[in-house]
């Protein structure tokens, strides 16, 4: 029987890349994988036939040959269907090549596979709306784990140091046999560091790491808000067996304002005012998280209107322009009044009336809606 076109099996292009047949060969692999379809000769034939096609086109020796001549440019080599010897490598390289993300294997992984980057910290820092919006300079204190002084990290203790482990020669790895394939997976005495410490140090009971507090000197940019976080790079865990340090993180969080809330870049405040101002007009001084401004109020102002402080806001941290205070006034009654305030509001309330609808234009227009929906009601 004529064998297929390699680039046939694999389903790609005559001119895929390498990354492009790892992807595919990985797909088949997966679905005709022998220990998935136990018994099924033909979808073992077909991870063979993958397996040979994957094998001849990641080789650019035998690829170029196999584009010019065909199959026997490559059969010549010995590459019959599942022979996966000579140049080729074995069929346990290609797997692991392949699965090792899968099963934890890695290809010549050796000492480096101990090597481990510390872990991500996170911090939790509260901030005054002040603070958050002009920026400021914090110490925090953060417990962490850092490099054991005594053993300098390598969690022997002084005079010593790990030996090979004897389980895997040293290369953190360990090939296992499962039926039909061969497995690397990570050495279980040395758990994939390639050595073993005999003698561990006492200080840190042989994990090169010690918990510890460490203070920072925080800077906080102009403009962060809720949610907002800081890098601290090298600042979180120490790292194992030599490994980097990870990064702290240091996430913002805005306490409430007695007088202000914030809306990205705009701030939002009430303002009480008087019955007589809200109907005569005036002016008043309102807070600034610069300072006091003086506040035009209008005649007949209504409770609930907004005026608007251009360029009083916040600039963001993450750019645009400045932001506005919106001041929401609330026209507030007067309460304790005396006998004759009481009076001198009921002649007011006398007058009035004369021109209801003229002085308390939204209330009629209310009562009249209201007037109209109960005899809609009767109909």
């Amino acid at each position: 029987m004529a064998k297929k076109d390699y680039y046939e099996v694999l389903g790609v292009a005559r001119n895929a890349s390498d990354a492009e047949l790892k992807k595919a060969y990985r797909r088949l692999a997966m679905k005709h994988h022998p220990d998935r379809n136990p018994g099924d000769a033909k979808a073992e034939e077909q991870f063979k036939e993958a397996k040979e096609a994957y094998e001849v086109l990641t080789d650019a020796r035998k690829r170029a040959a196999y584009d010019q001549f065909g199959h026997a440019g490559v059969d010549q080599g010995g590459m019959g269907a599942g022979a996966g010897a000579g140049a080729g490598g074995n069929f346990s390289d290609v797997f692991g090549d392949i699965f090792g993300d899968i099963f934890g294997g890695m290809r010549g992984g050796g000492q480096q596979s101990g090597v481990r980057r510390g872990a991500d910290l996170r911090y939790n820092l509260e901030l005054s709306l002040e603070e958050a919006v002009h920026g400021t300079s914090v110490k925090i204190r953060v417990p962490t784990l850092v490099n054991c002084k005594t053993c300098e990290g390598s969690g022997a203790a002084k005079g010593s140091s790990p030996v090979t482990c004897t389980t895997c020669g040293g290369a953190g790895q360990v090939r296992m046999q499962q039926g039909f394939f061969s497995l690397q997976q990570t050495c279980p005495r040395c758990r994939g560091s390639g050595s073993i410490i005999e003698n561990p140090c006492k200080s840190c009971n042989g994990h090169g790491r010690v918990q510890e507090h460490k203070t920072l000197s925080v800077k906080i940019p102009a403009g962060v808000d809720n949610g907002d976080r800081i890098r601290l790079a090298g600042e979180g865990e120490a790292g194992e067996h030599g490994g980097p340090a990870g990064d702290l993180y240091v996430y913002v969080k805005v306490k409430d304002h007695p007088i202000f809330t914030r809306e990205e870049n705009n701030l939002y405040c009430e303002v009480p005012i008087g019955f007589t101002t809200a109907a005569l007009g005036g002016e008043l001084e309102v807070p600034t998280l610069e300072g006091r401004v003086k506040l035009k109020i209008g005649a007949e102002t209504q409770s609930g209107q907004v005026f608007r402080l251009r360029g009083k806001g916040v600039r963001s941290v993450h750019g645009g322009g400045v932001g506005d205070l919106m001041c929401r006034v609330v026209v507030e009654t007067p309460v304790s009044l005396n006998e004759k305030q009481k009076e001198l509001l009921r002649e007011f309330e006398d007058s009035l009336k004369e021109k209801e609808h003229k002085h308390s234009p939204k209330a009629k227009g209310w009562f009249d809606g209201v007037k109209k929906f109960f005899e809609d009601i009767k109909l």
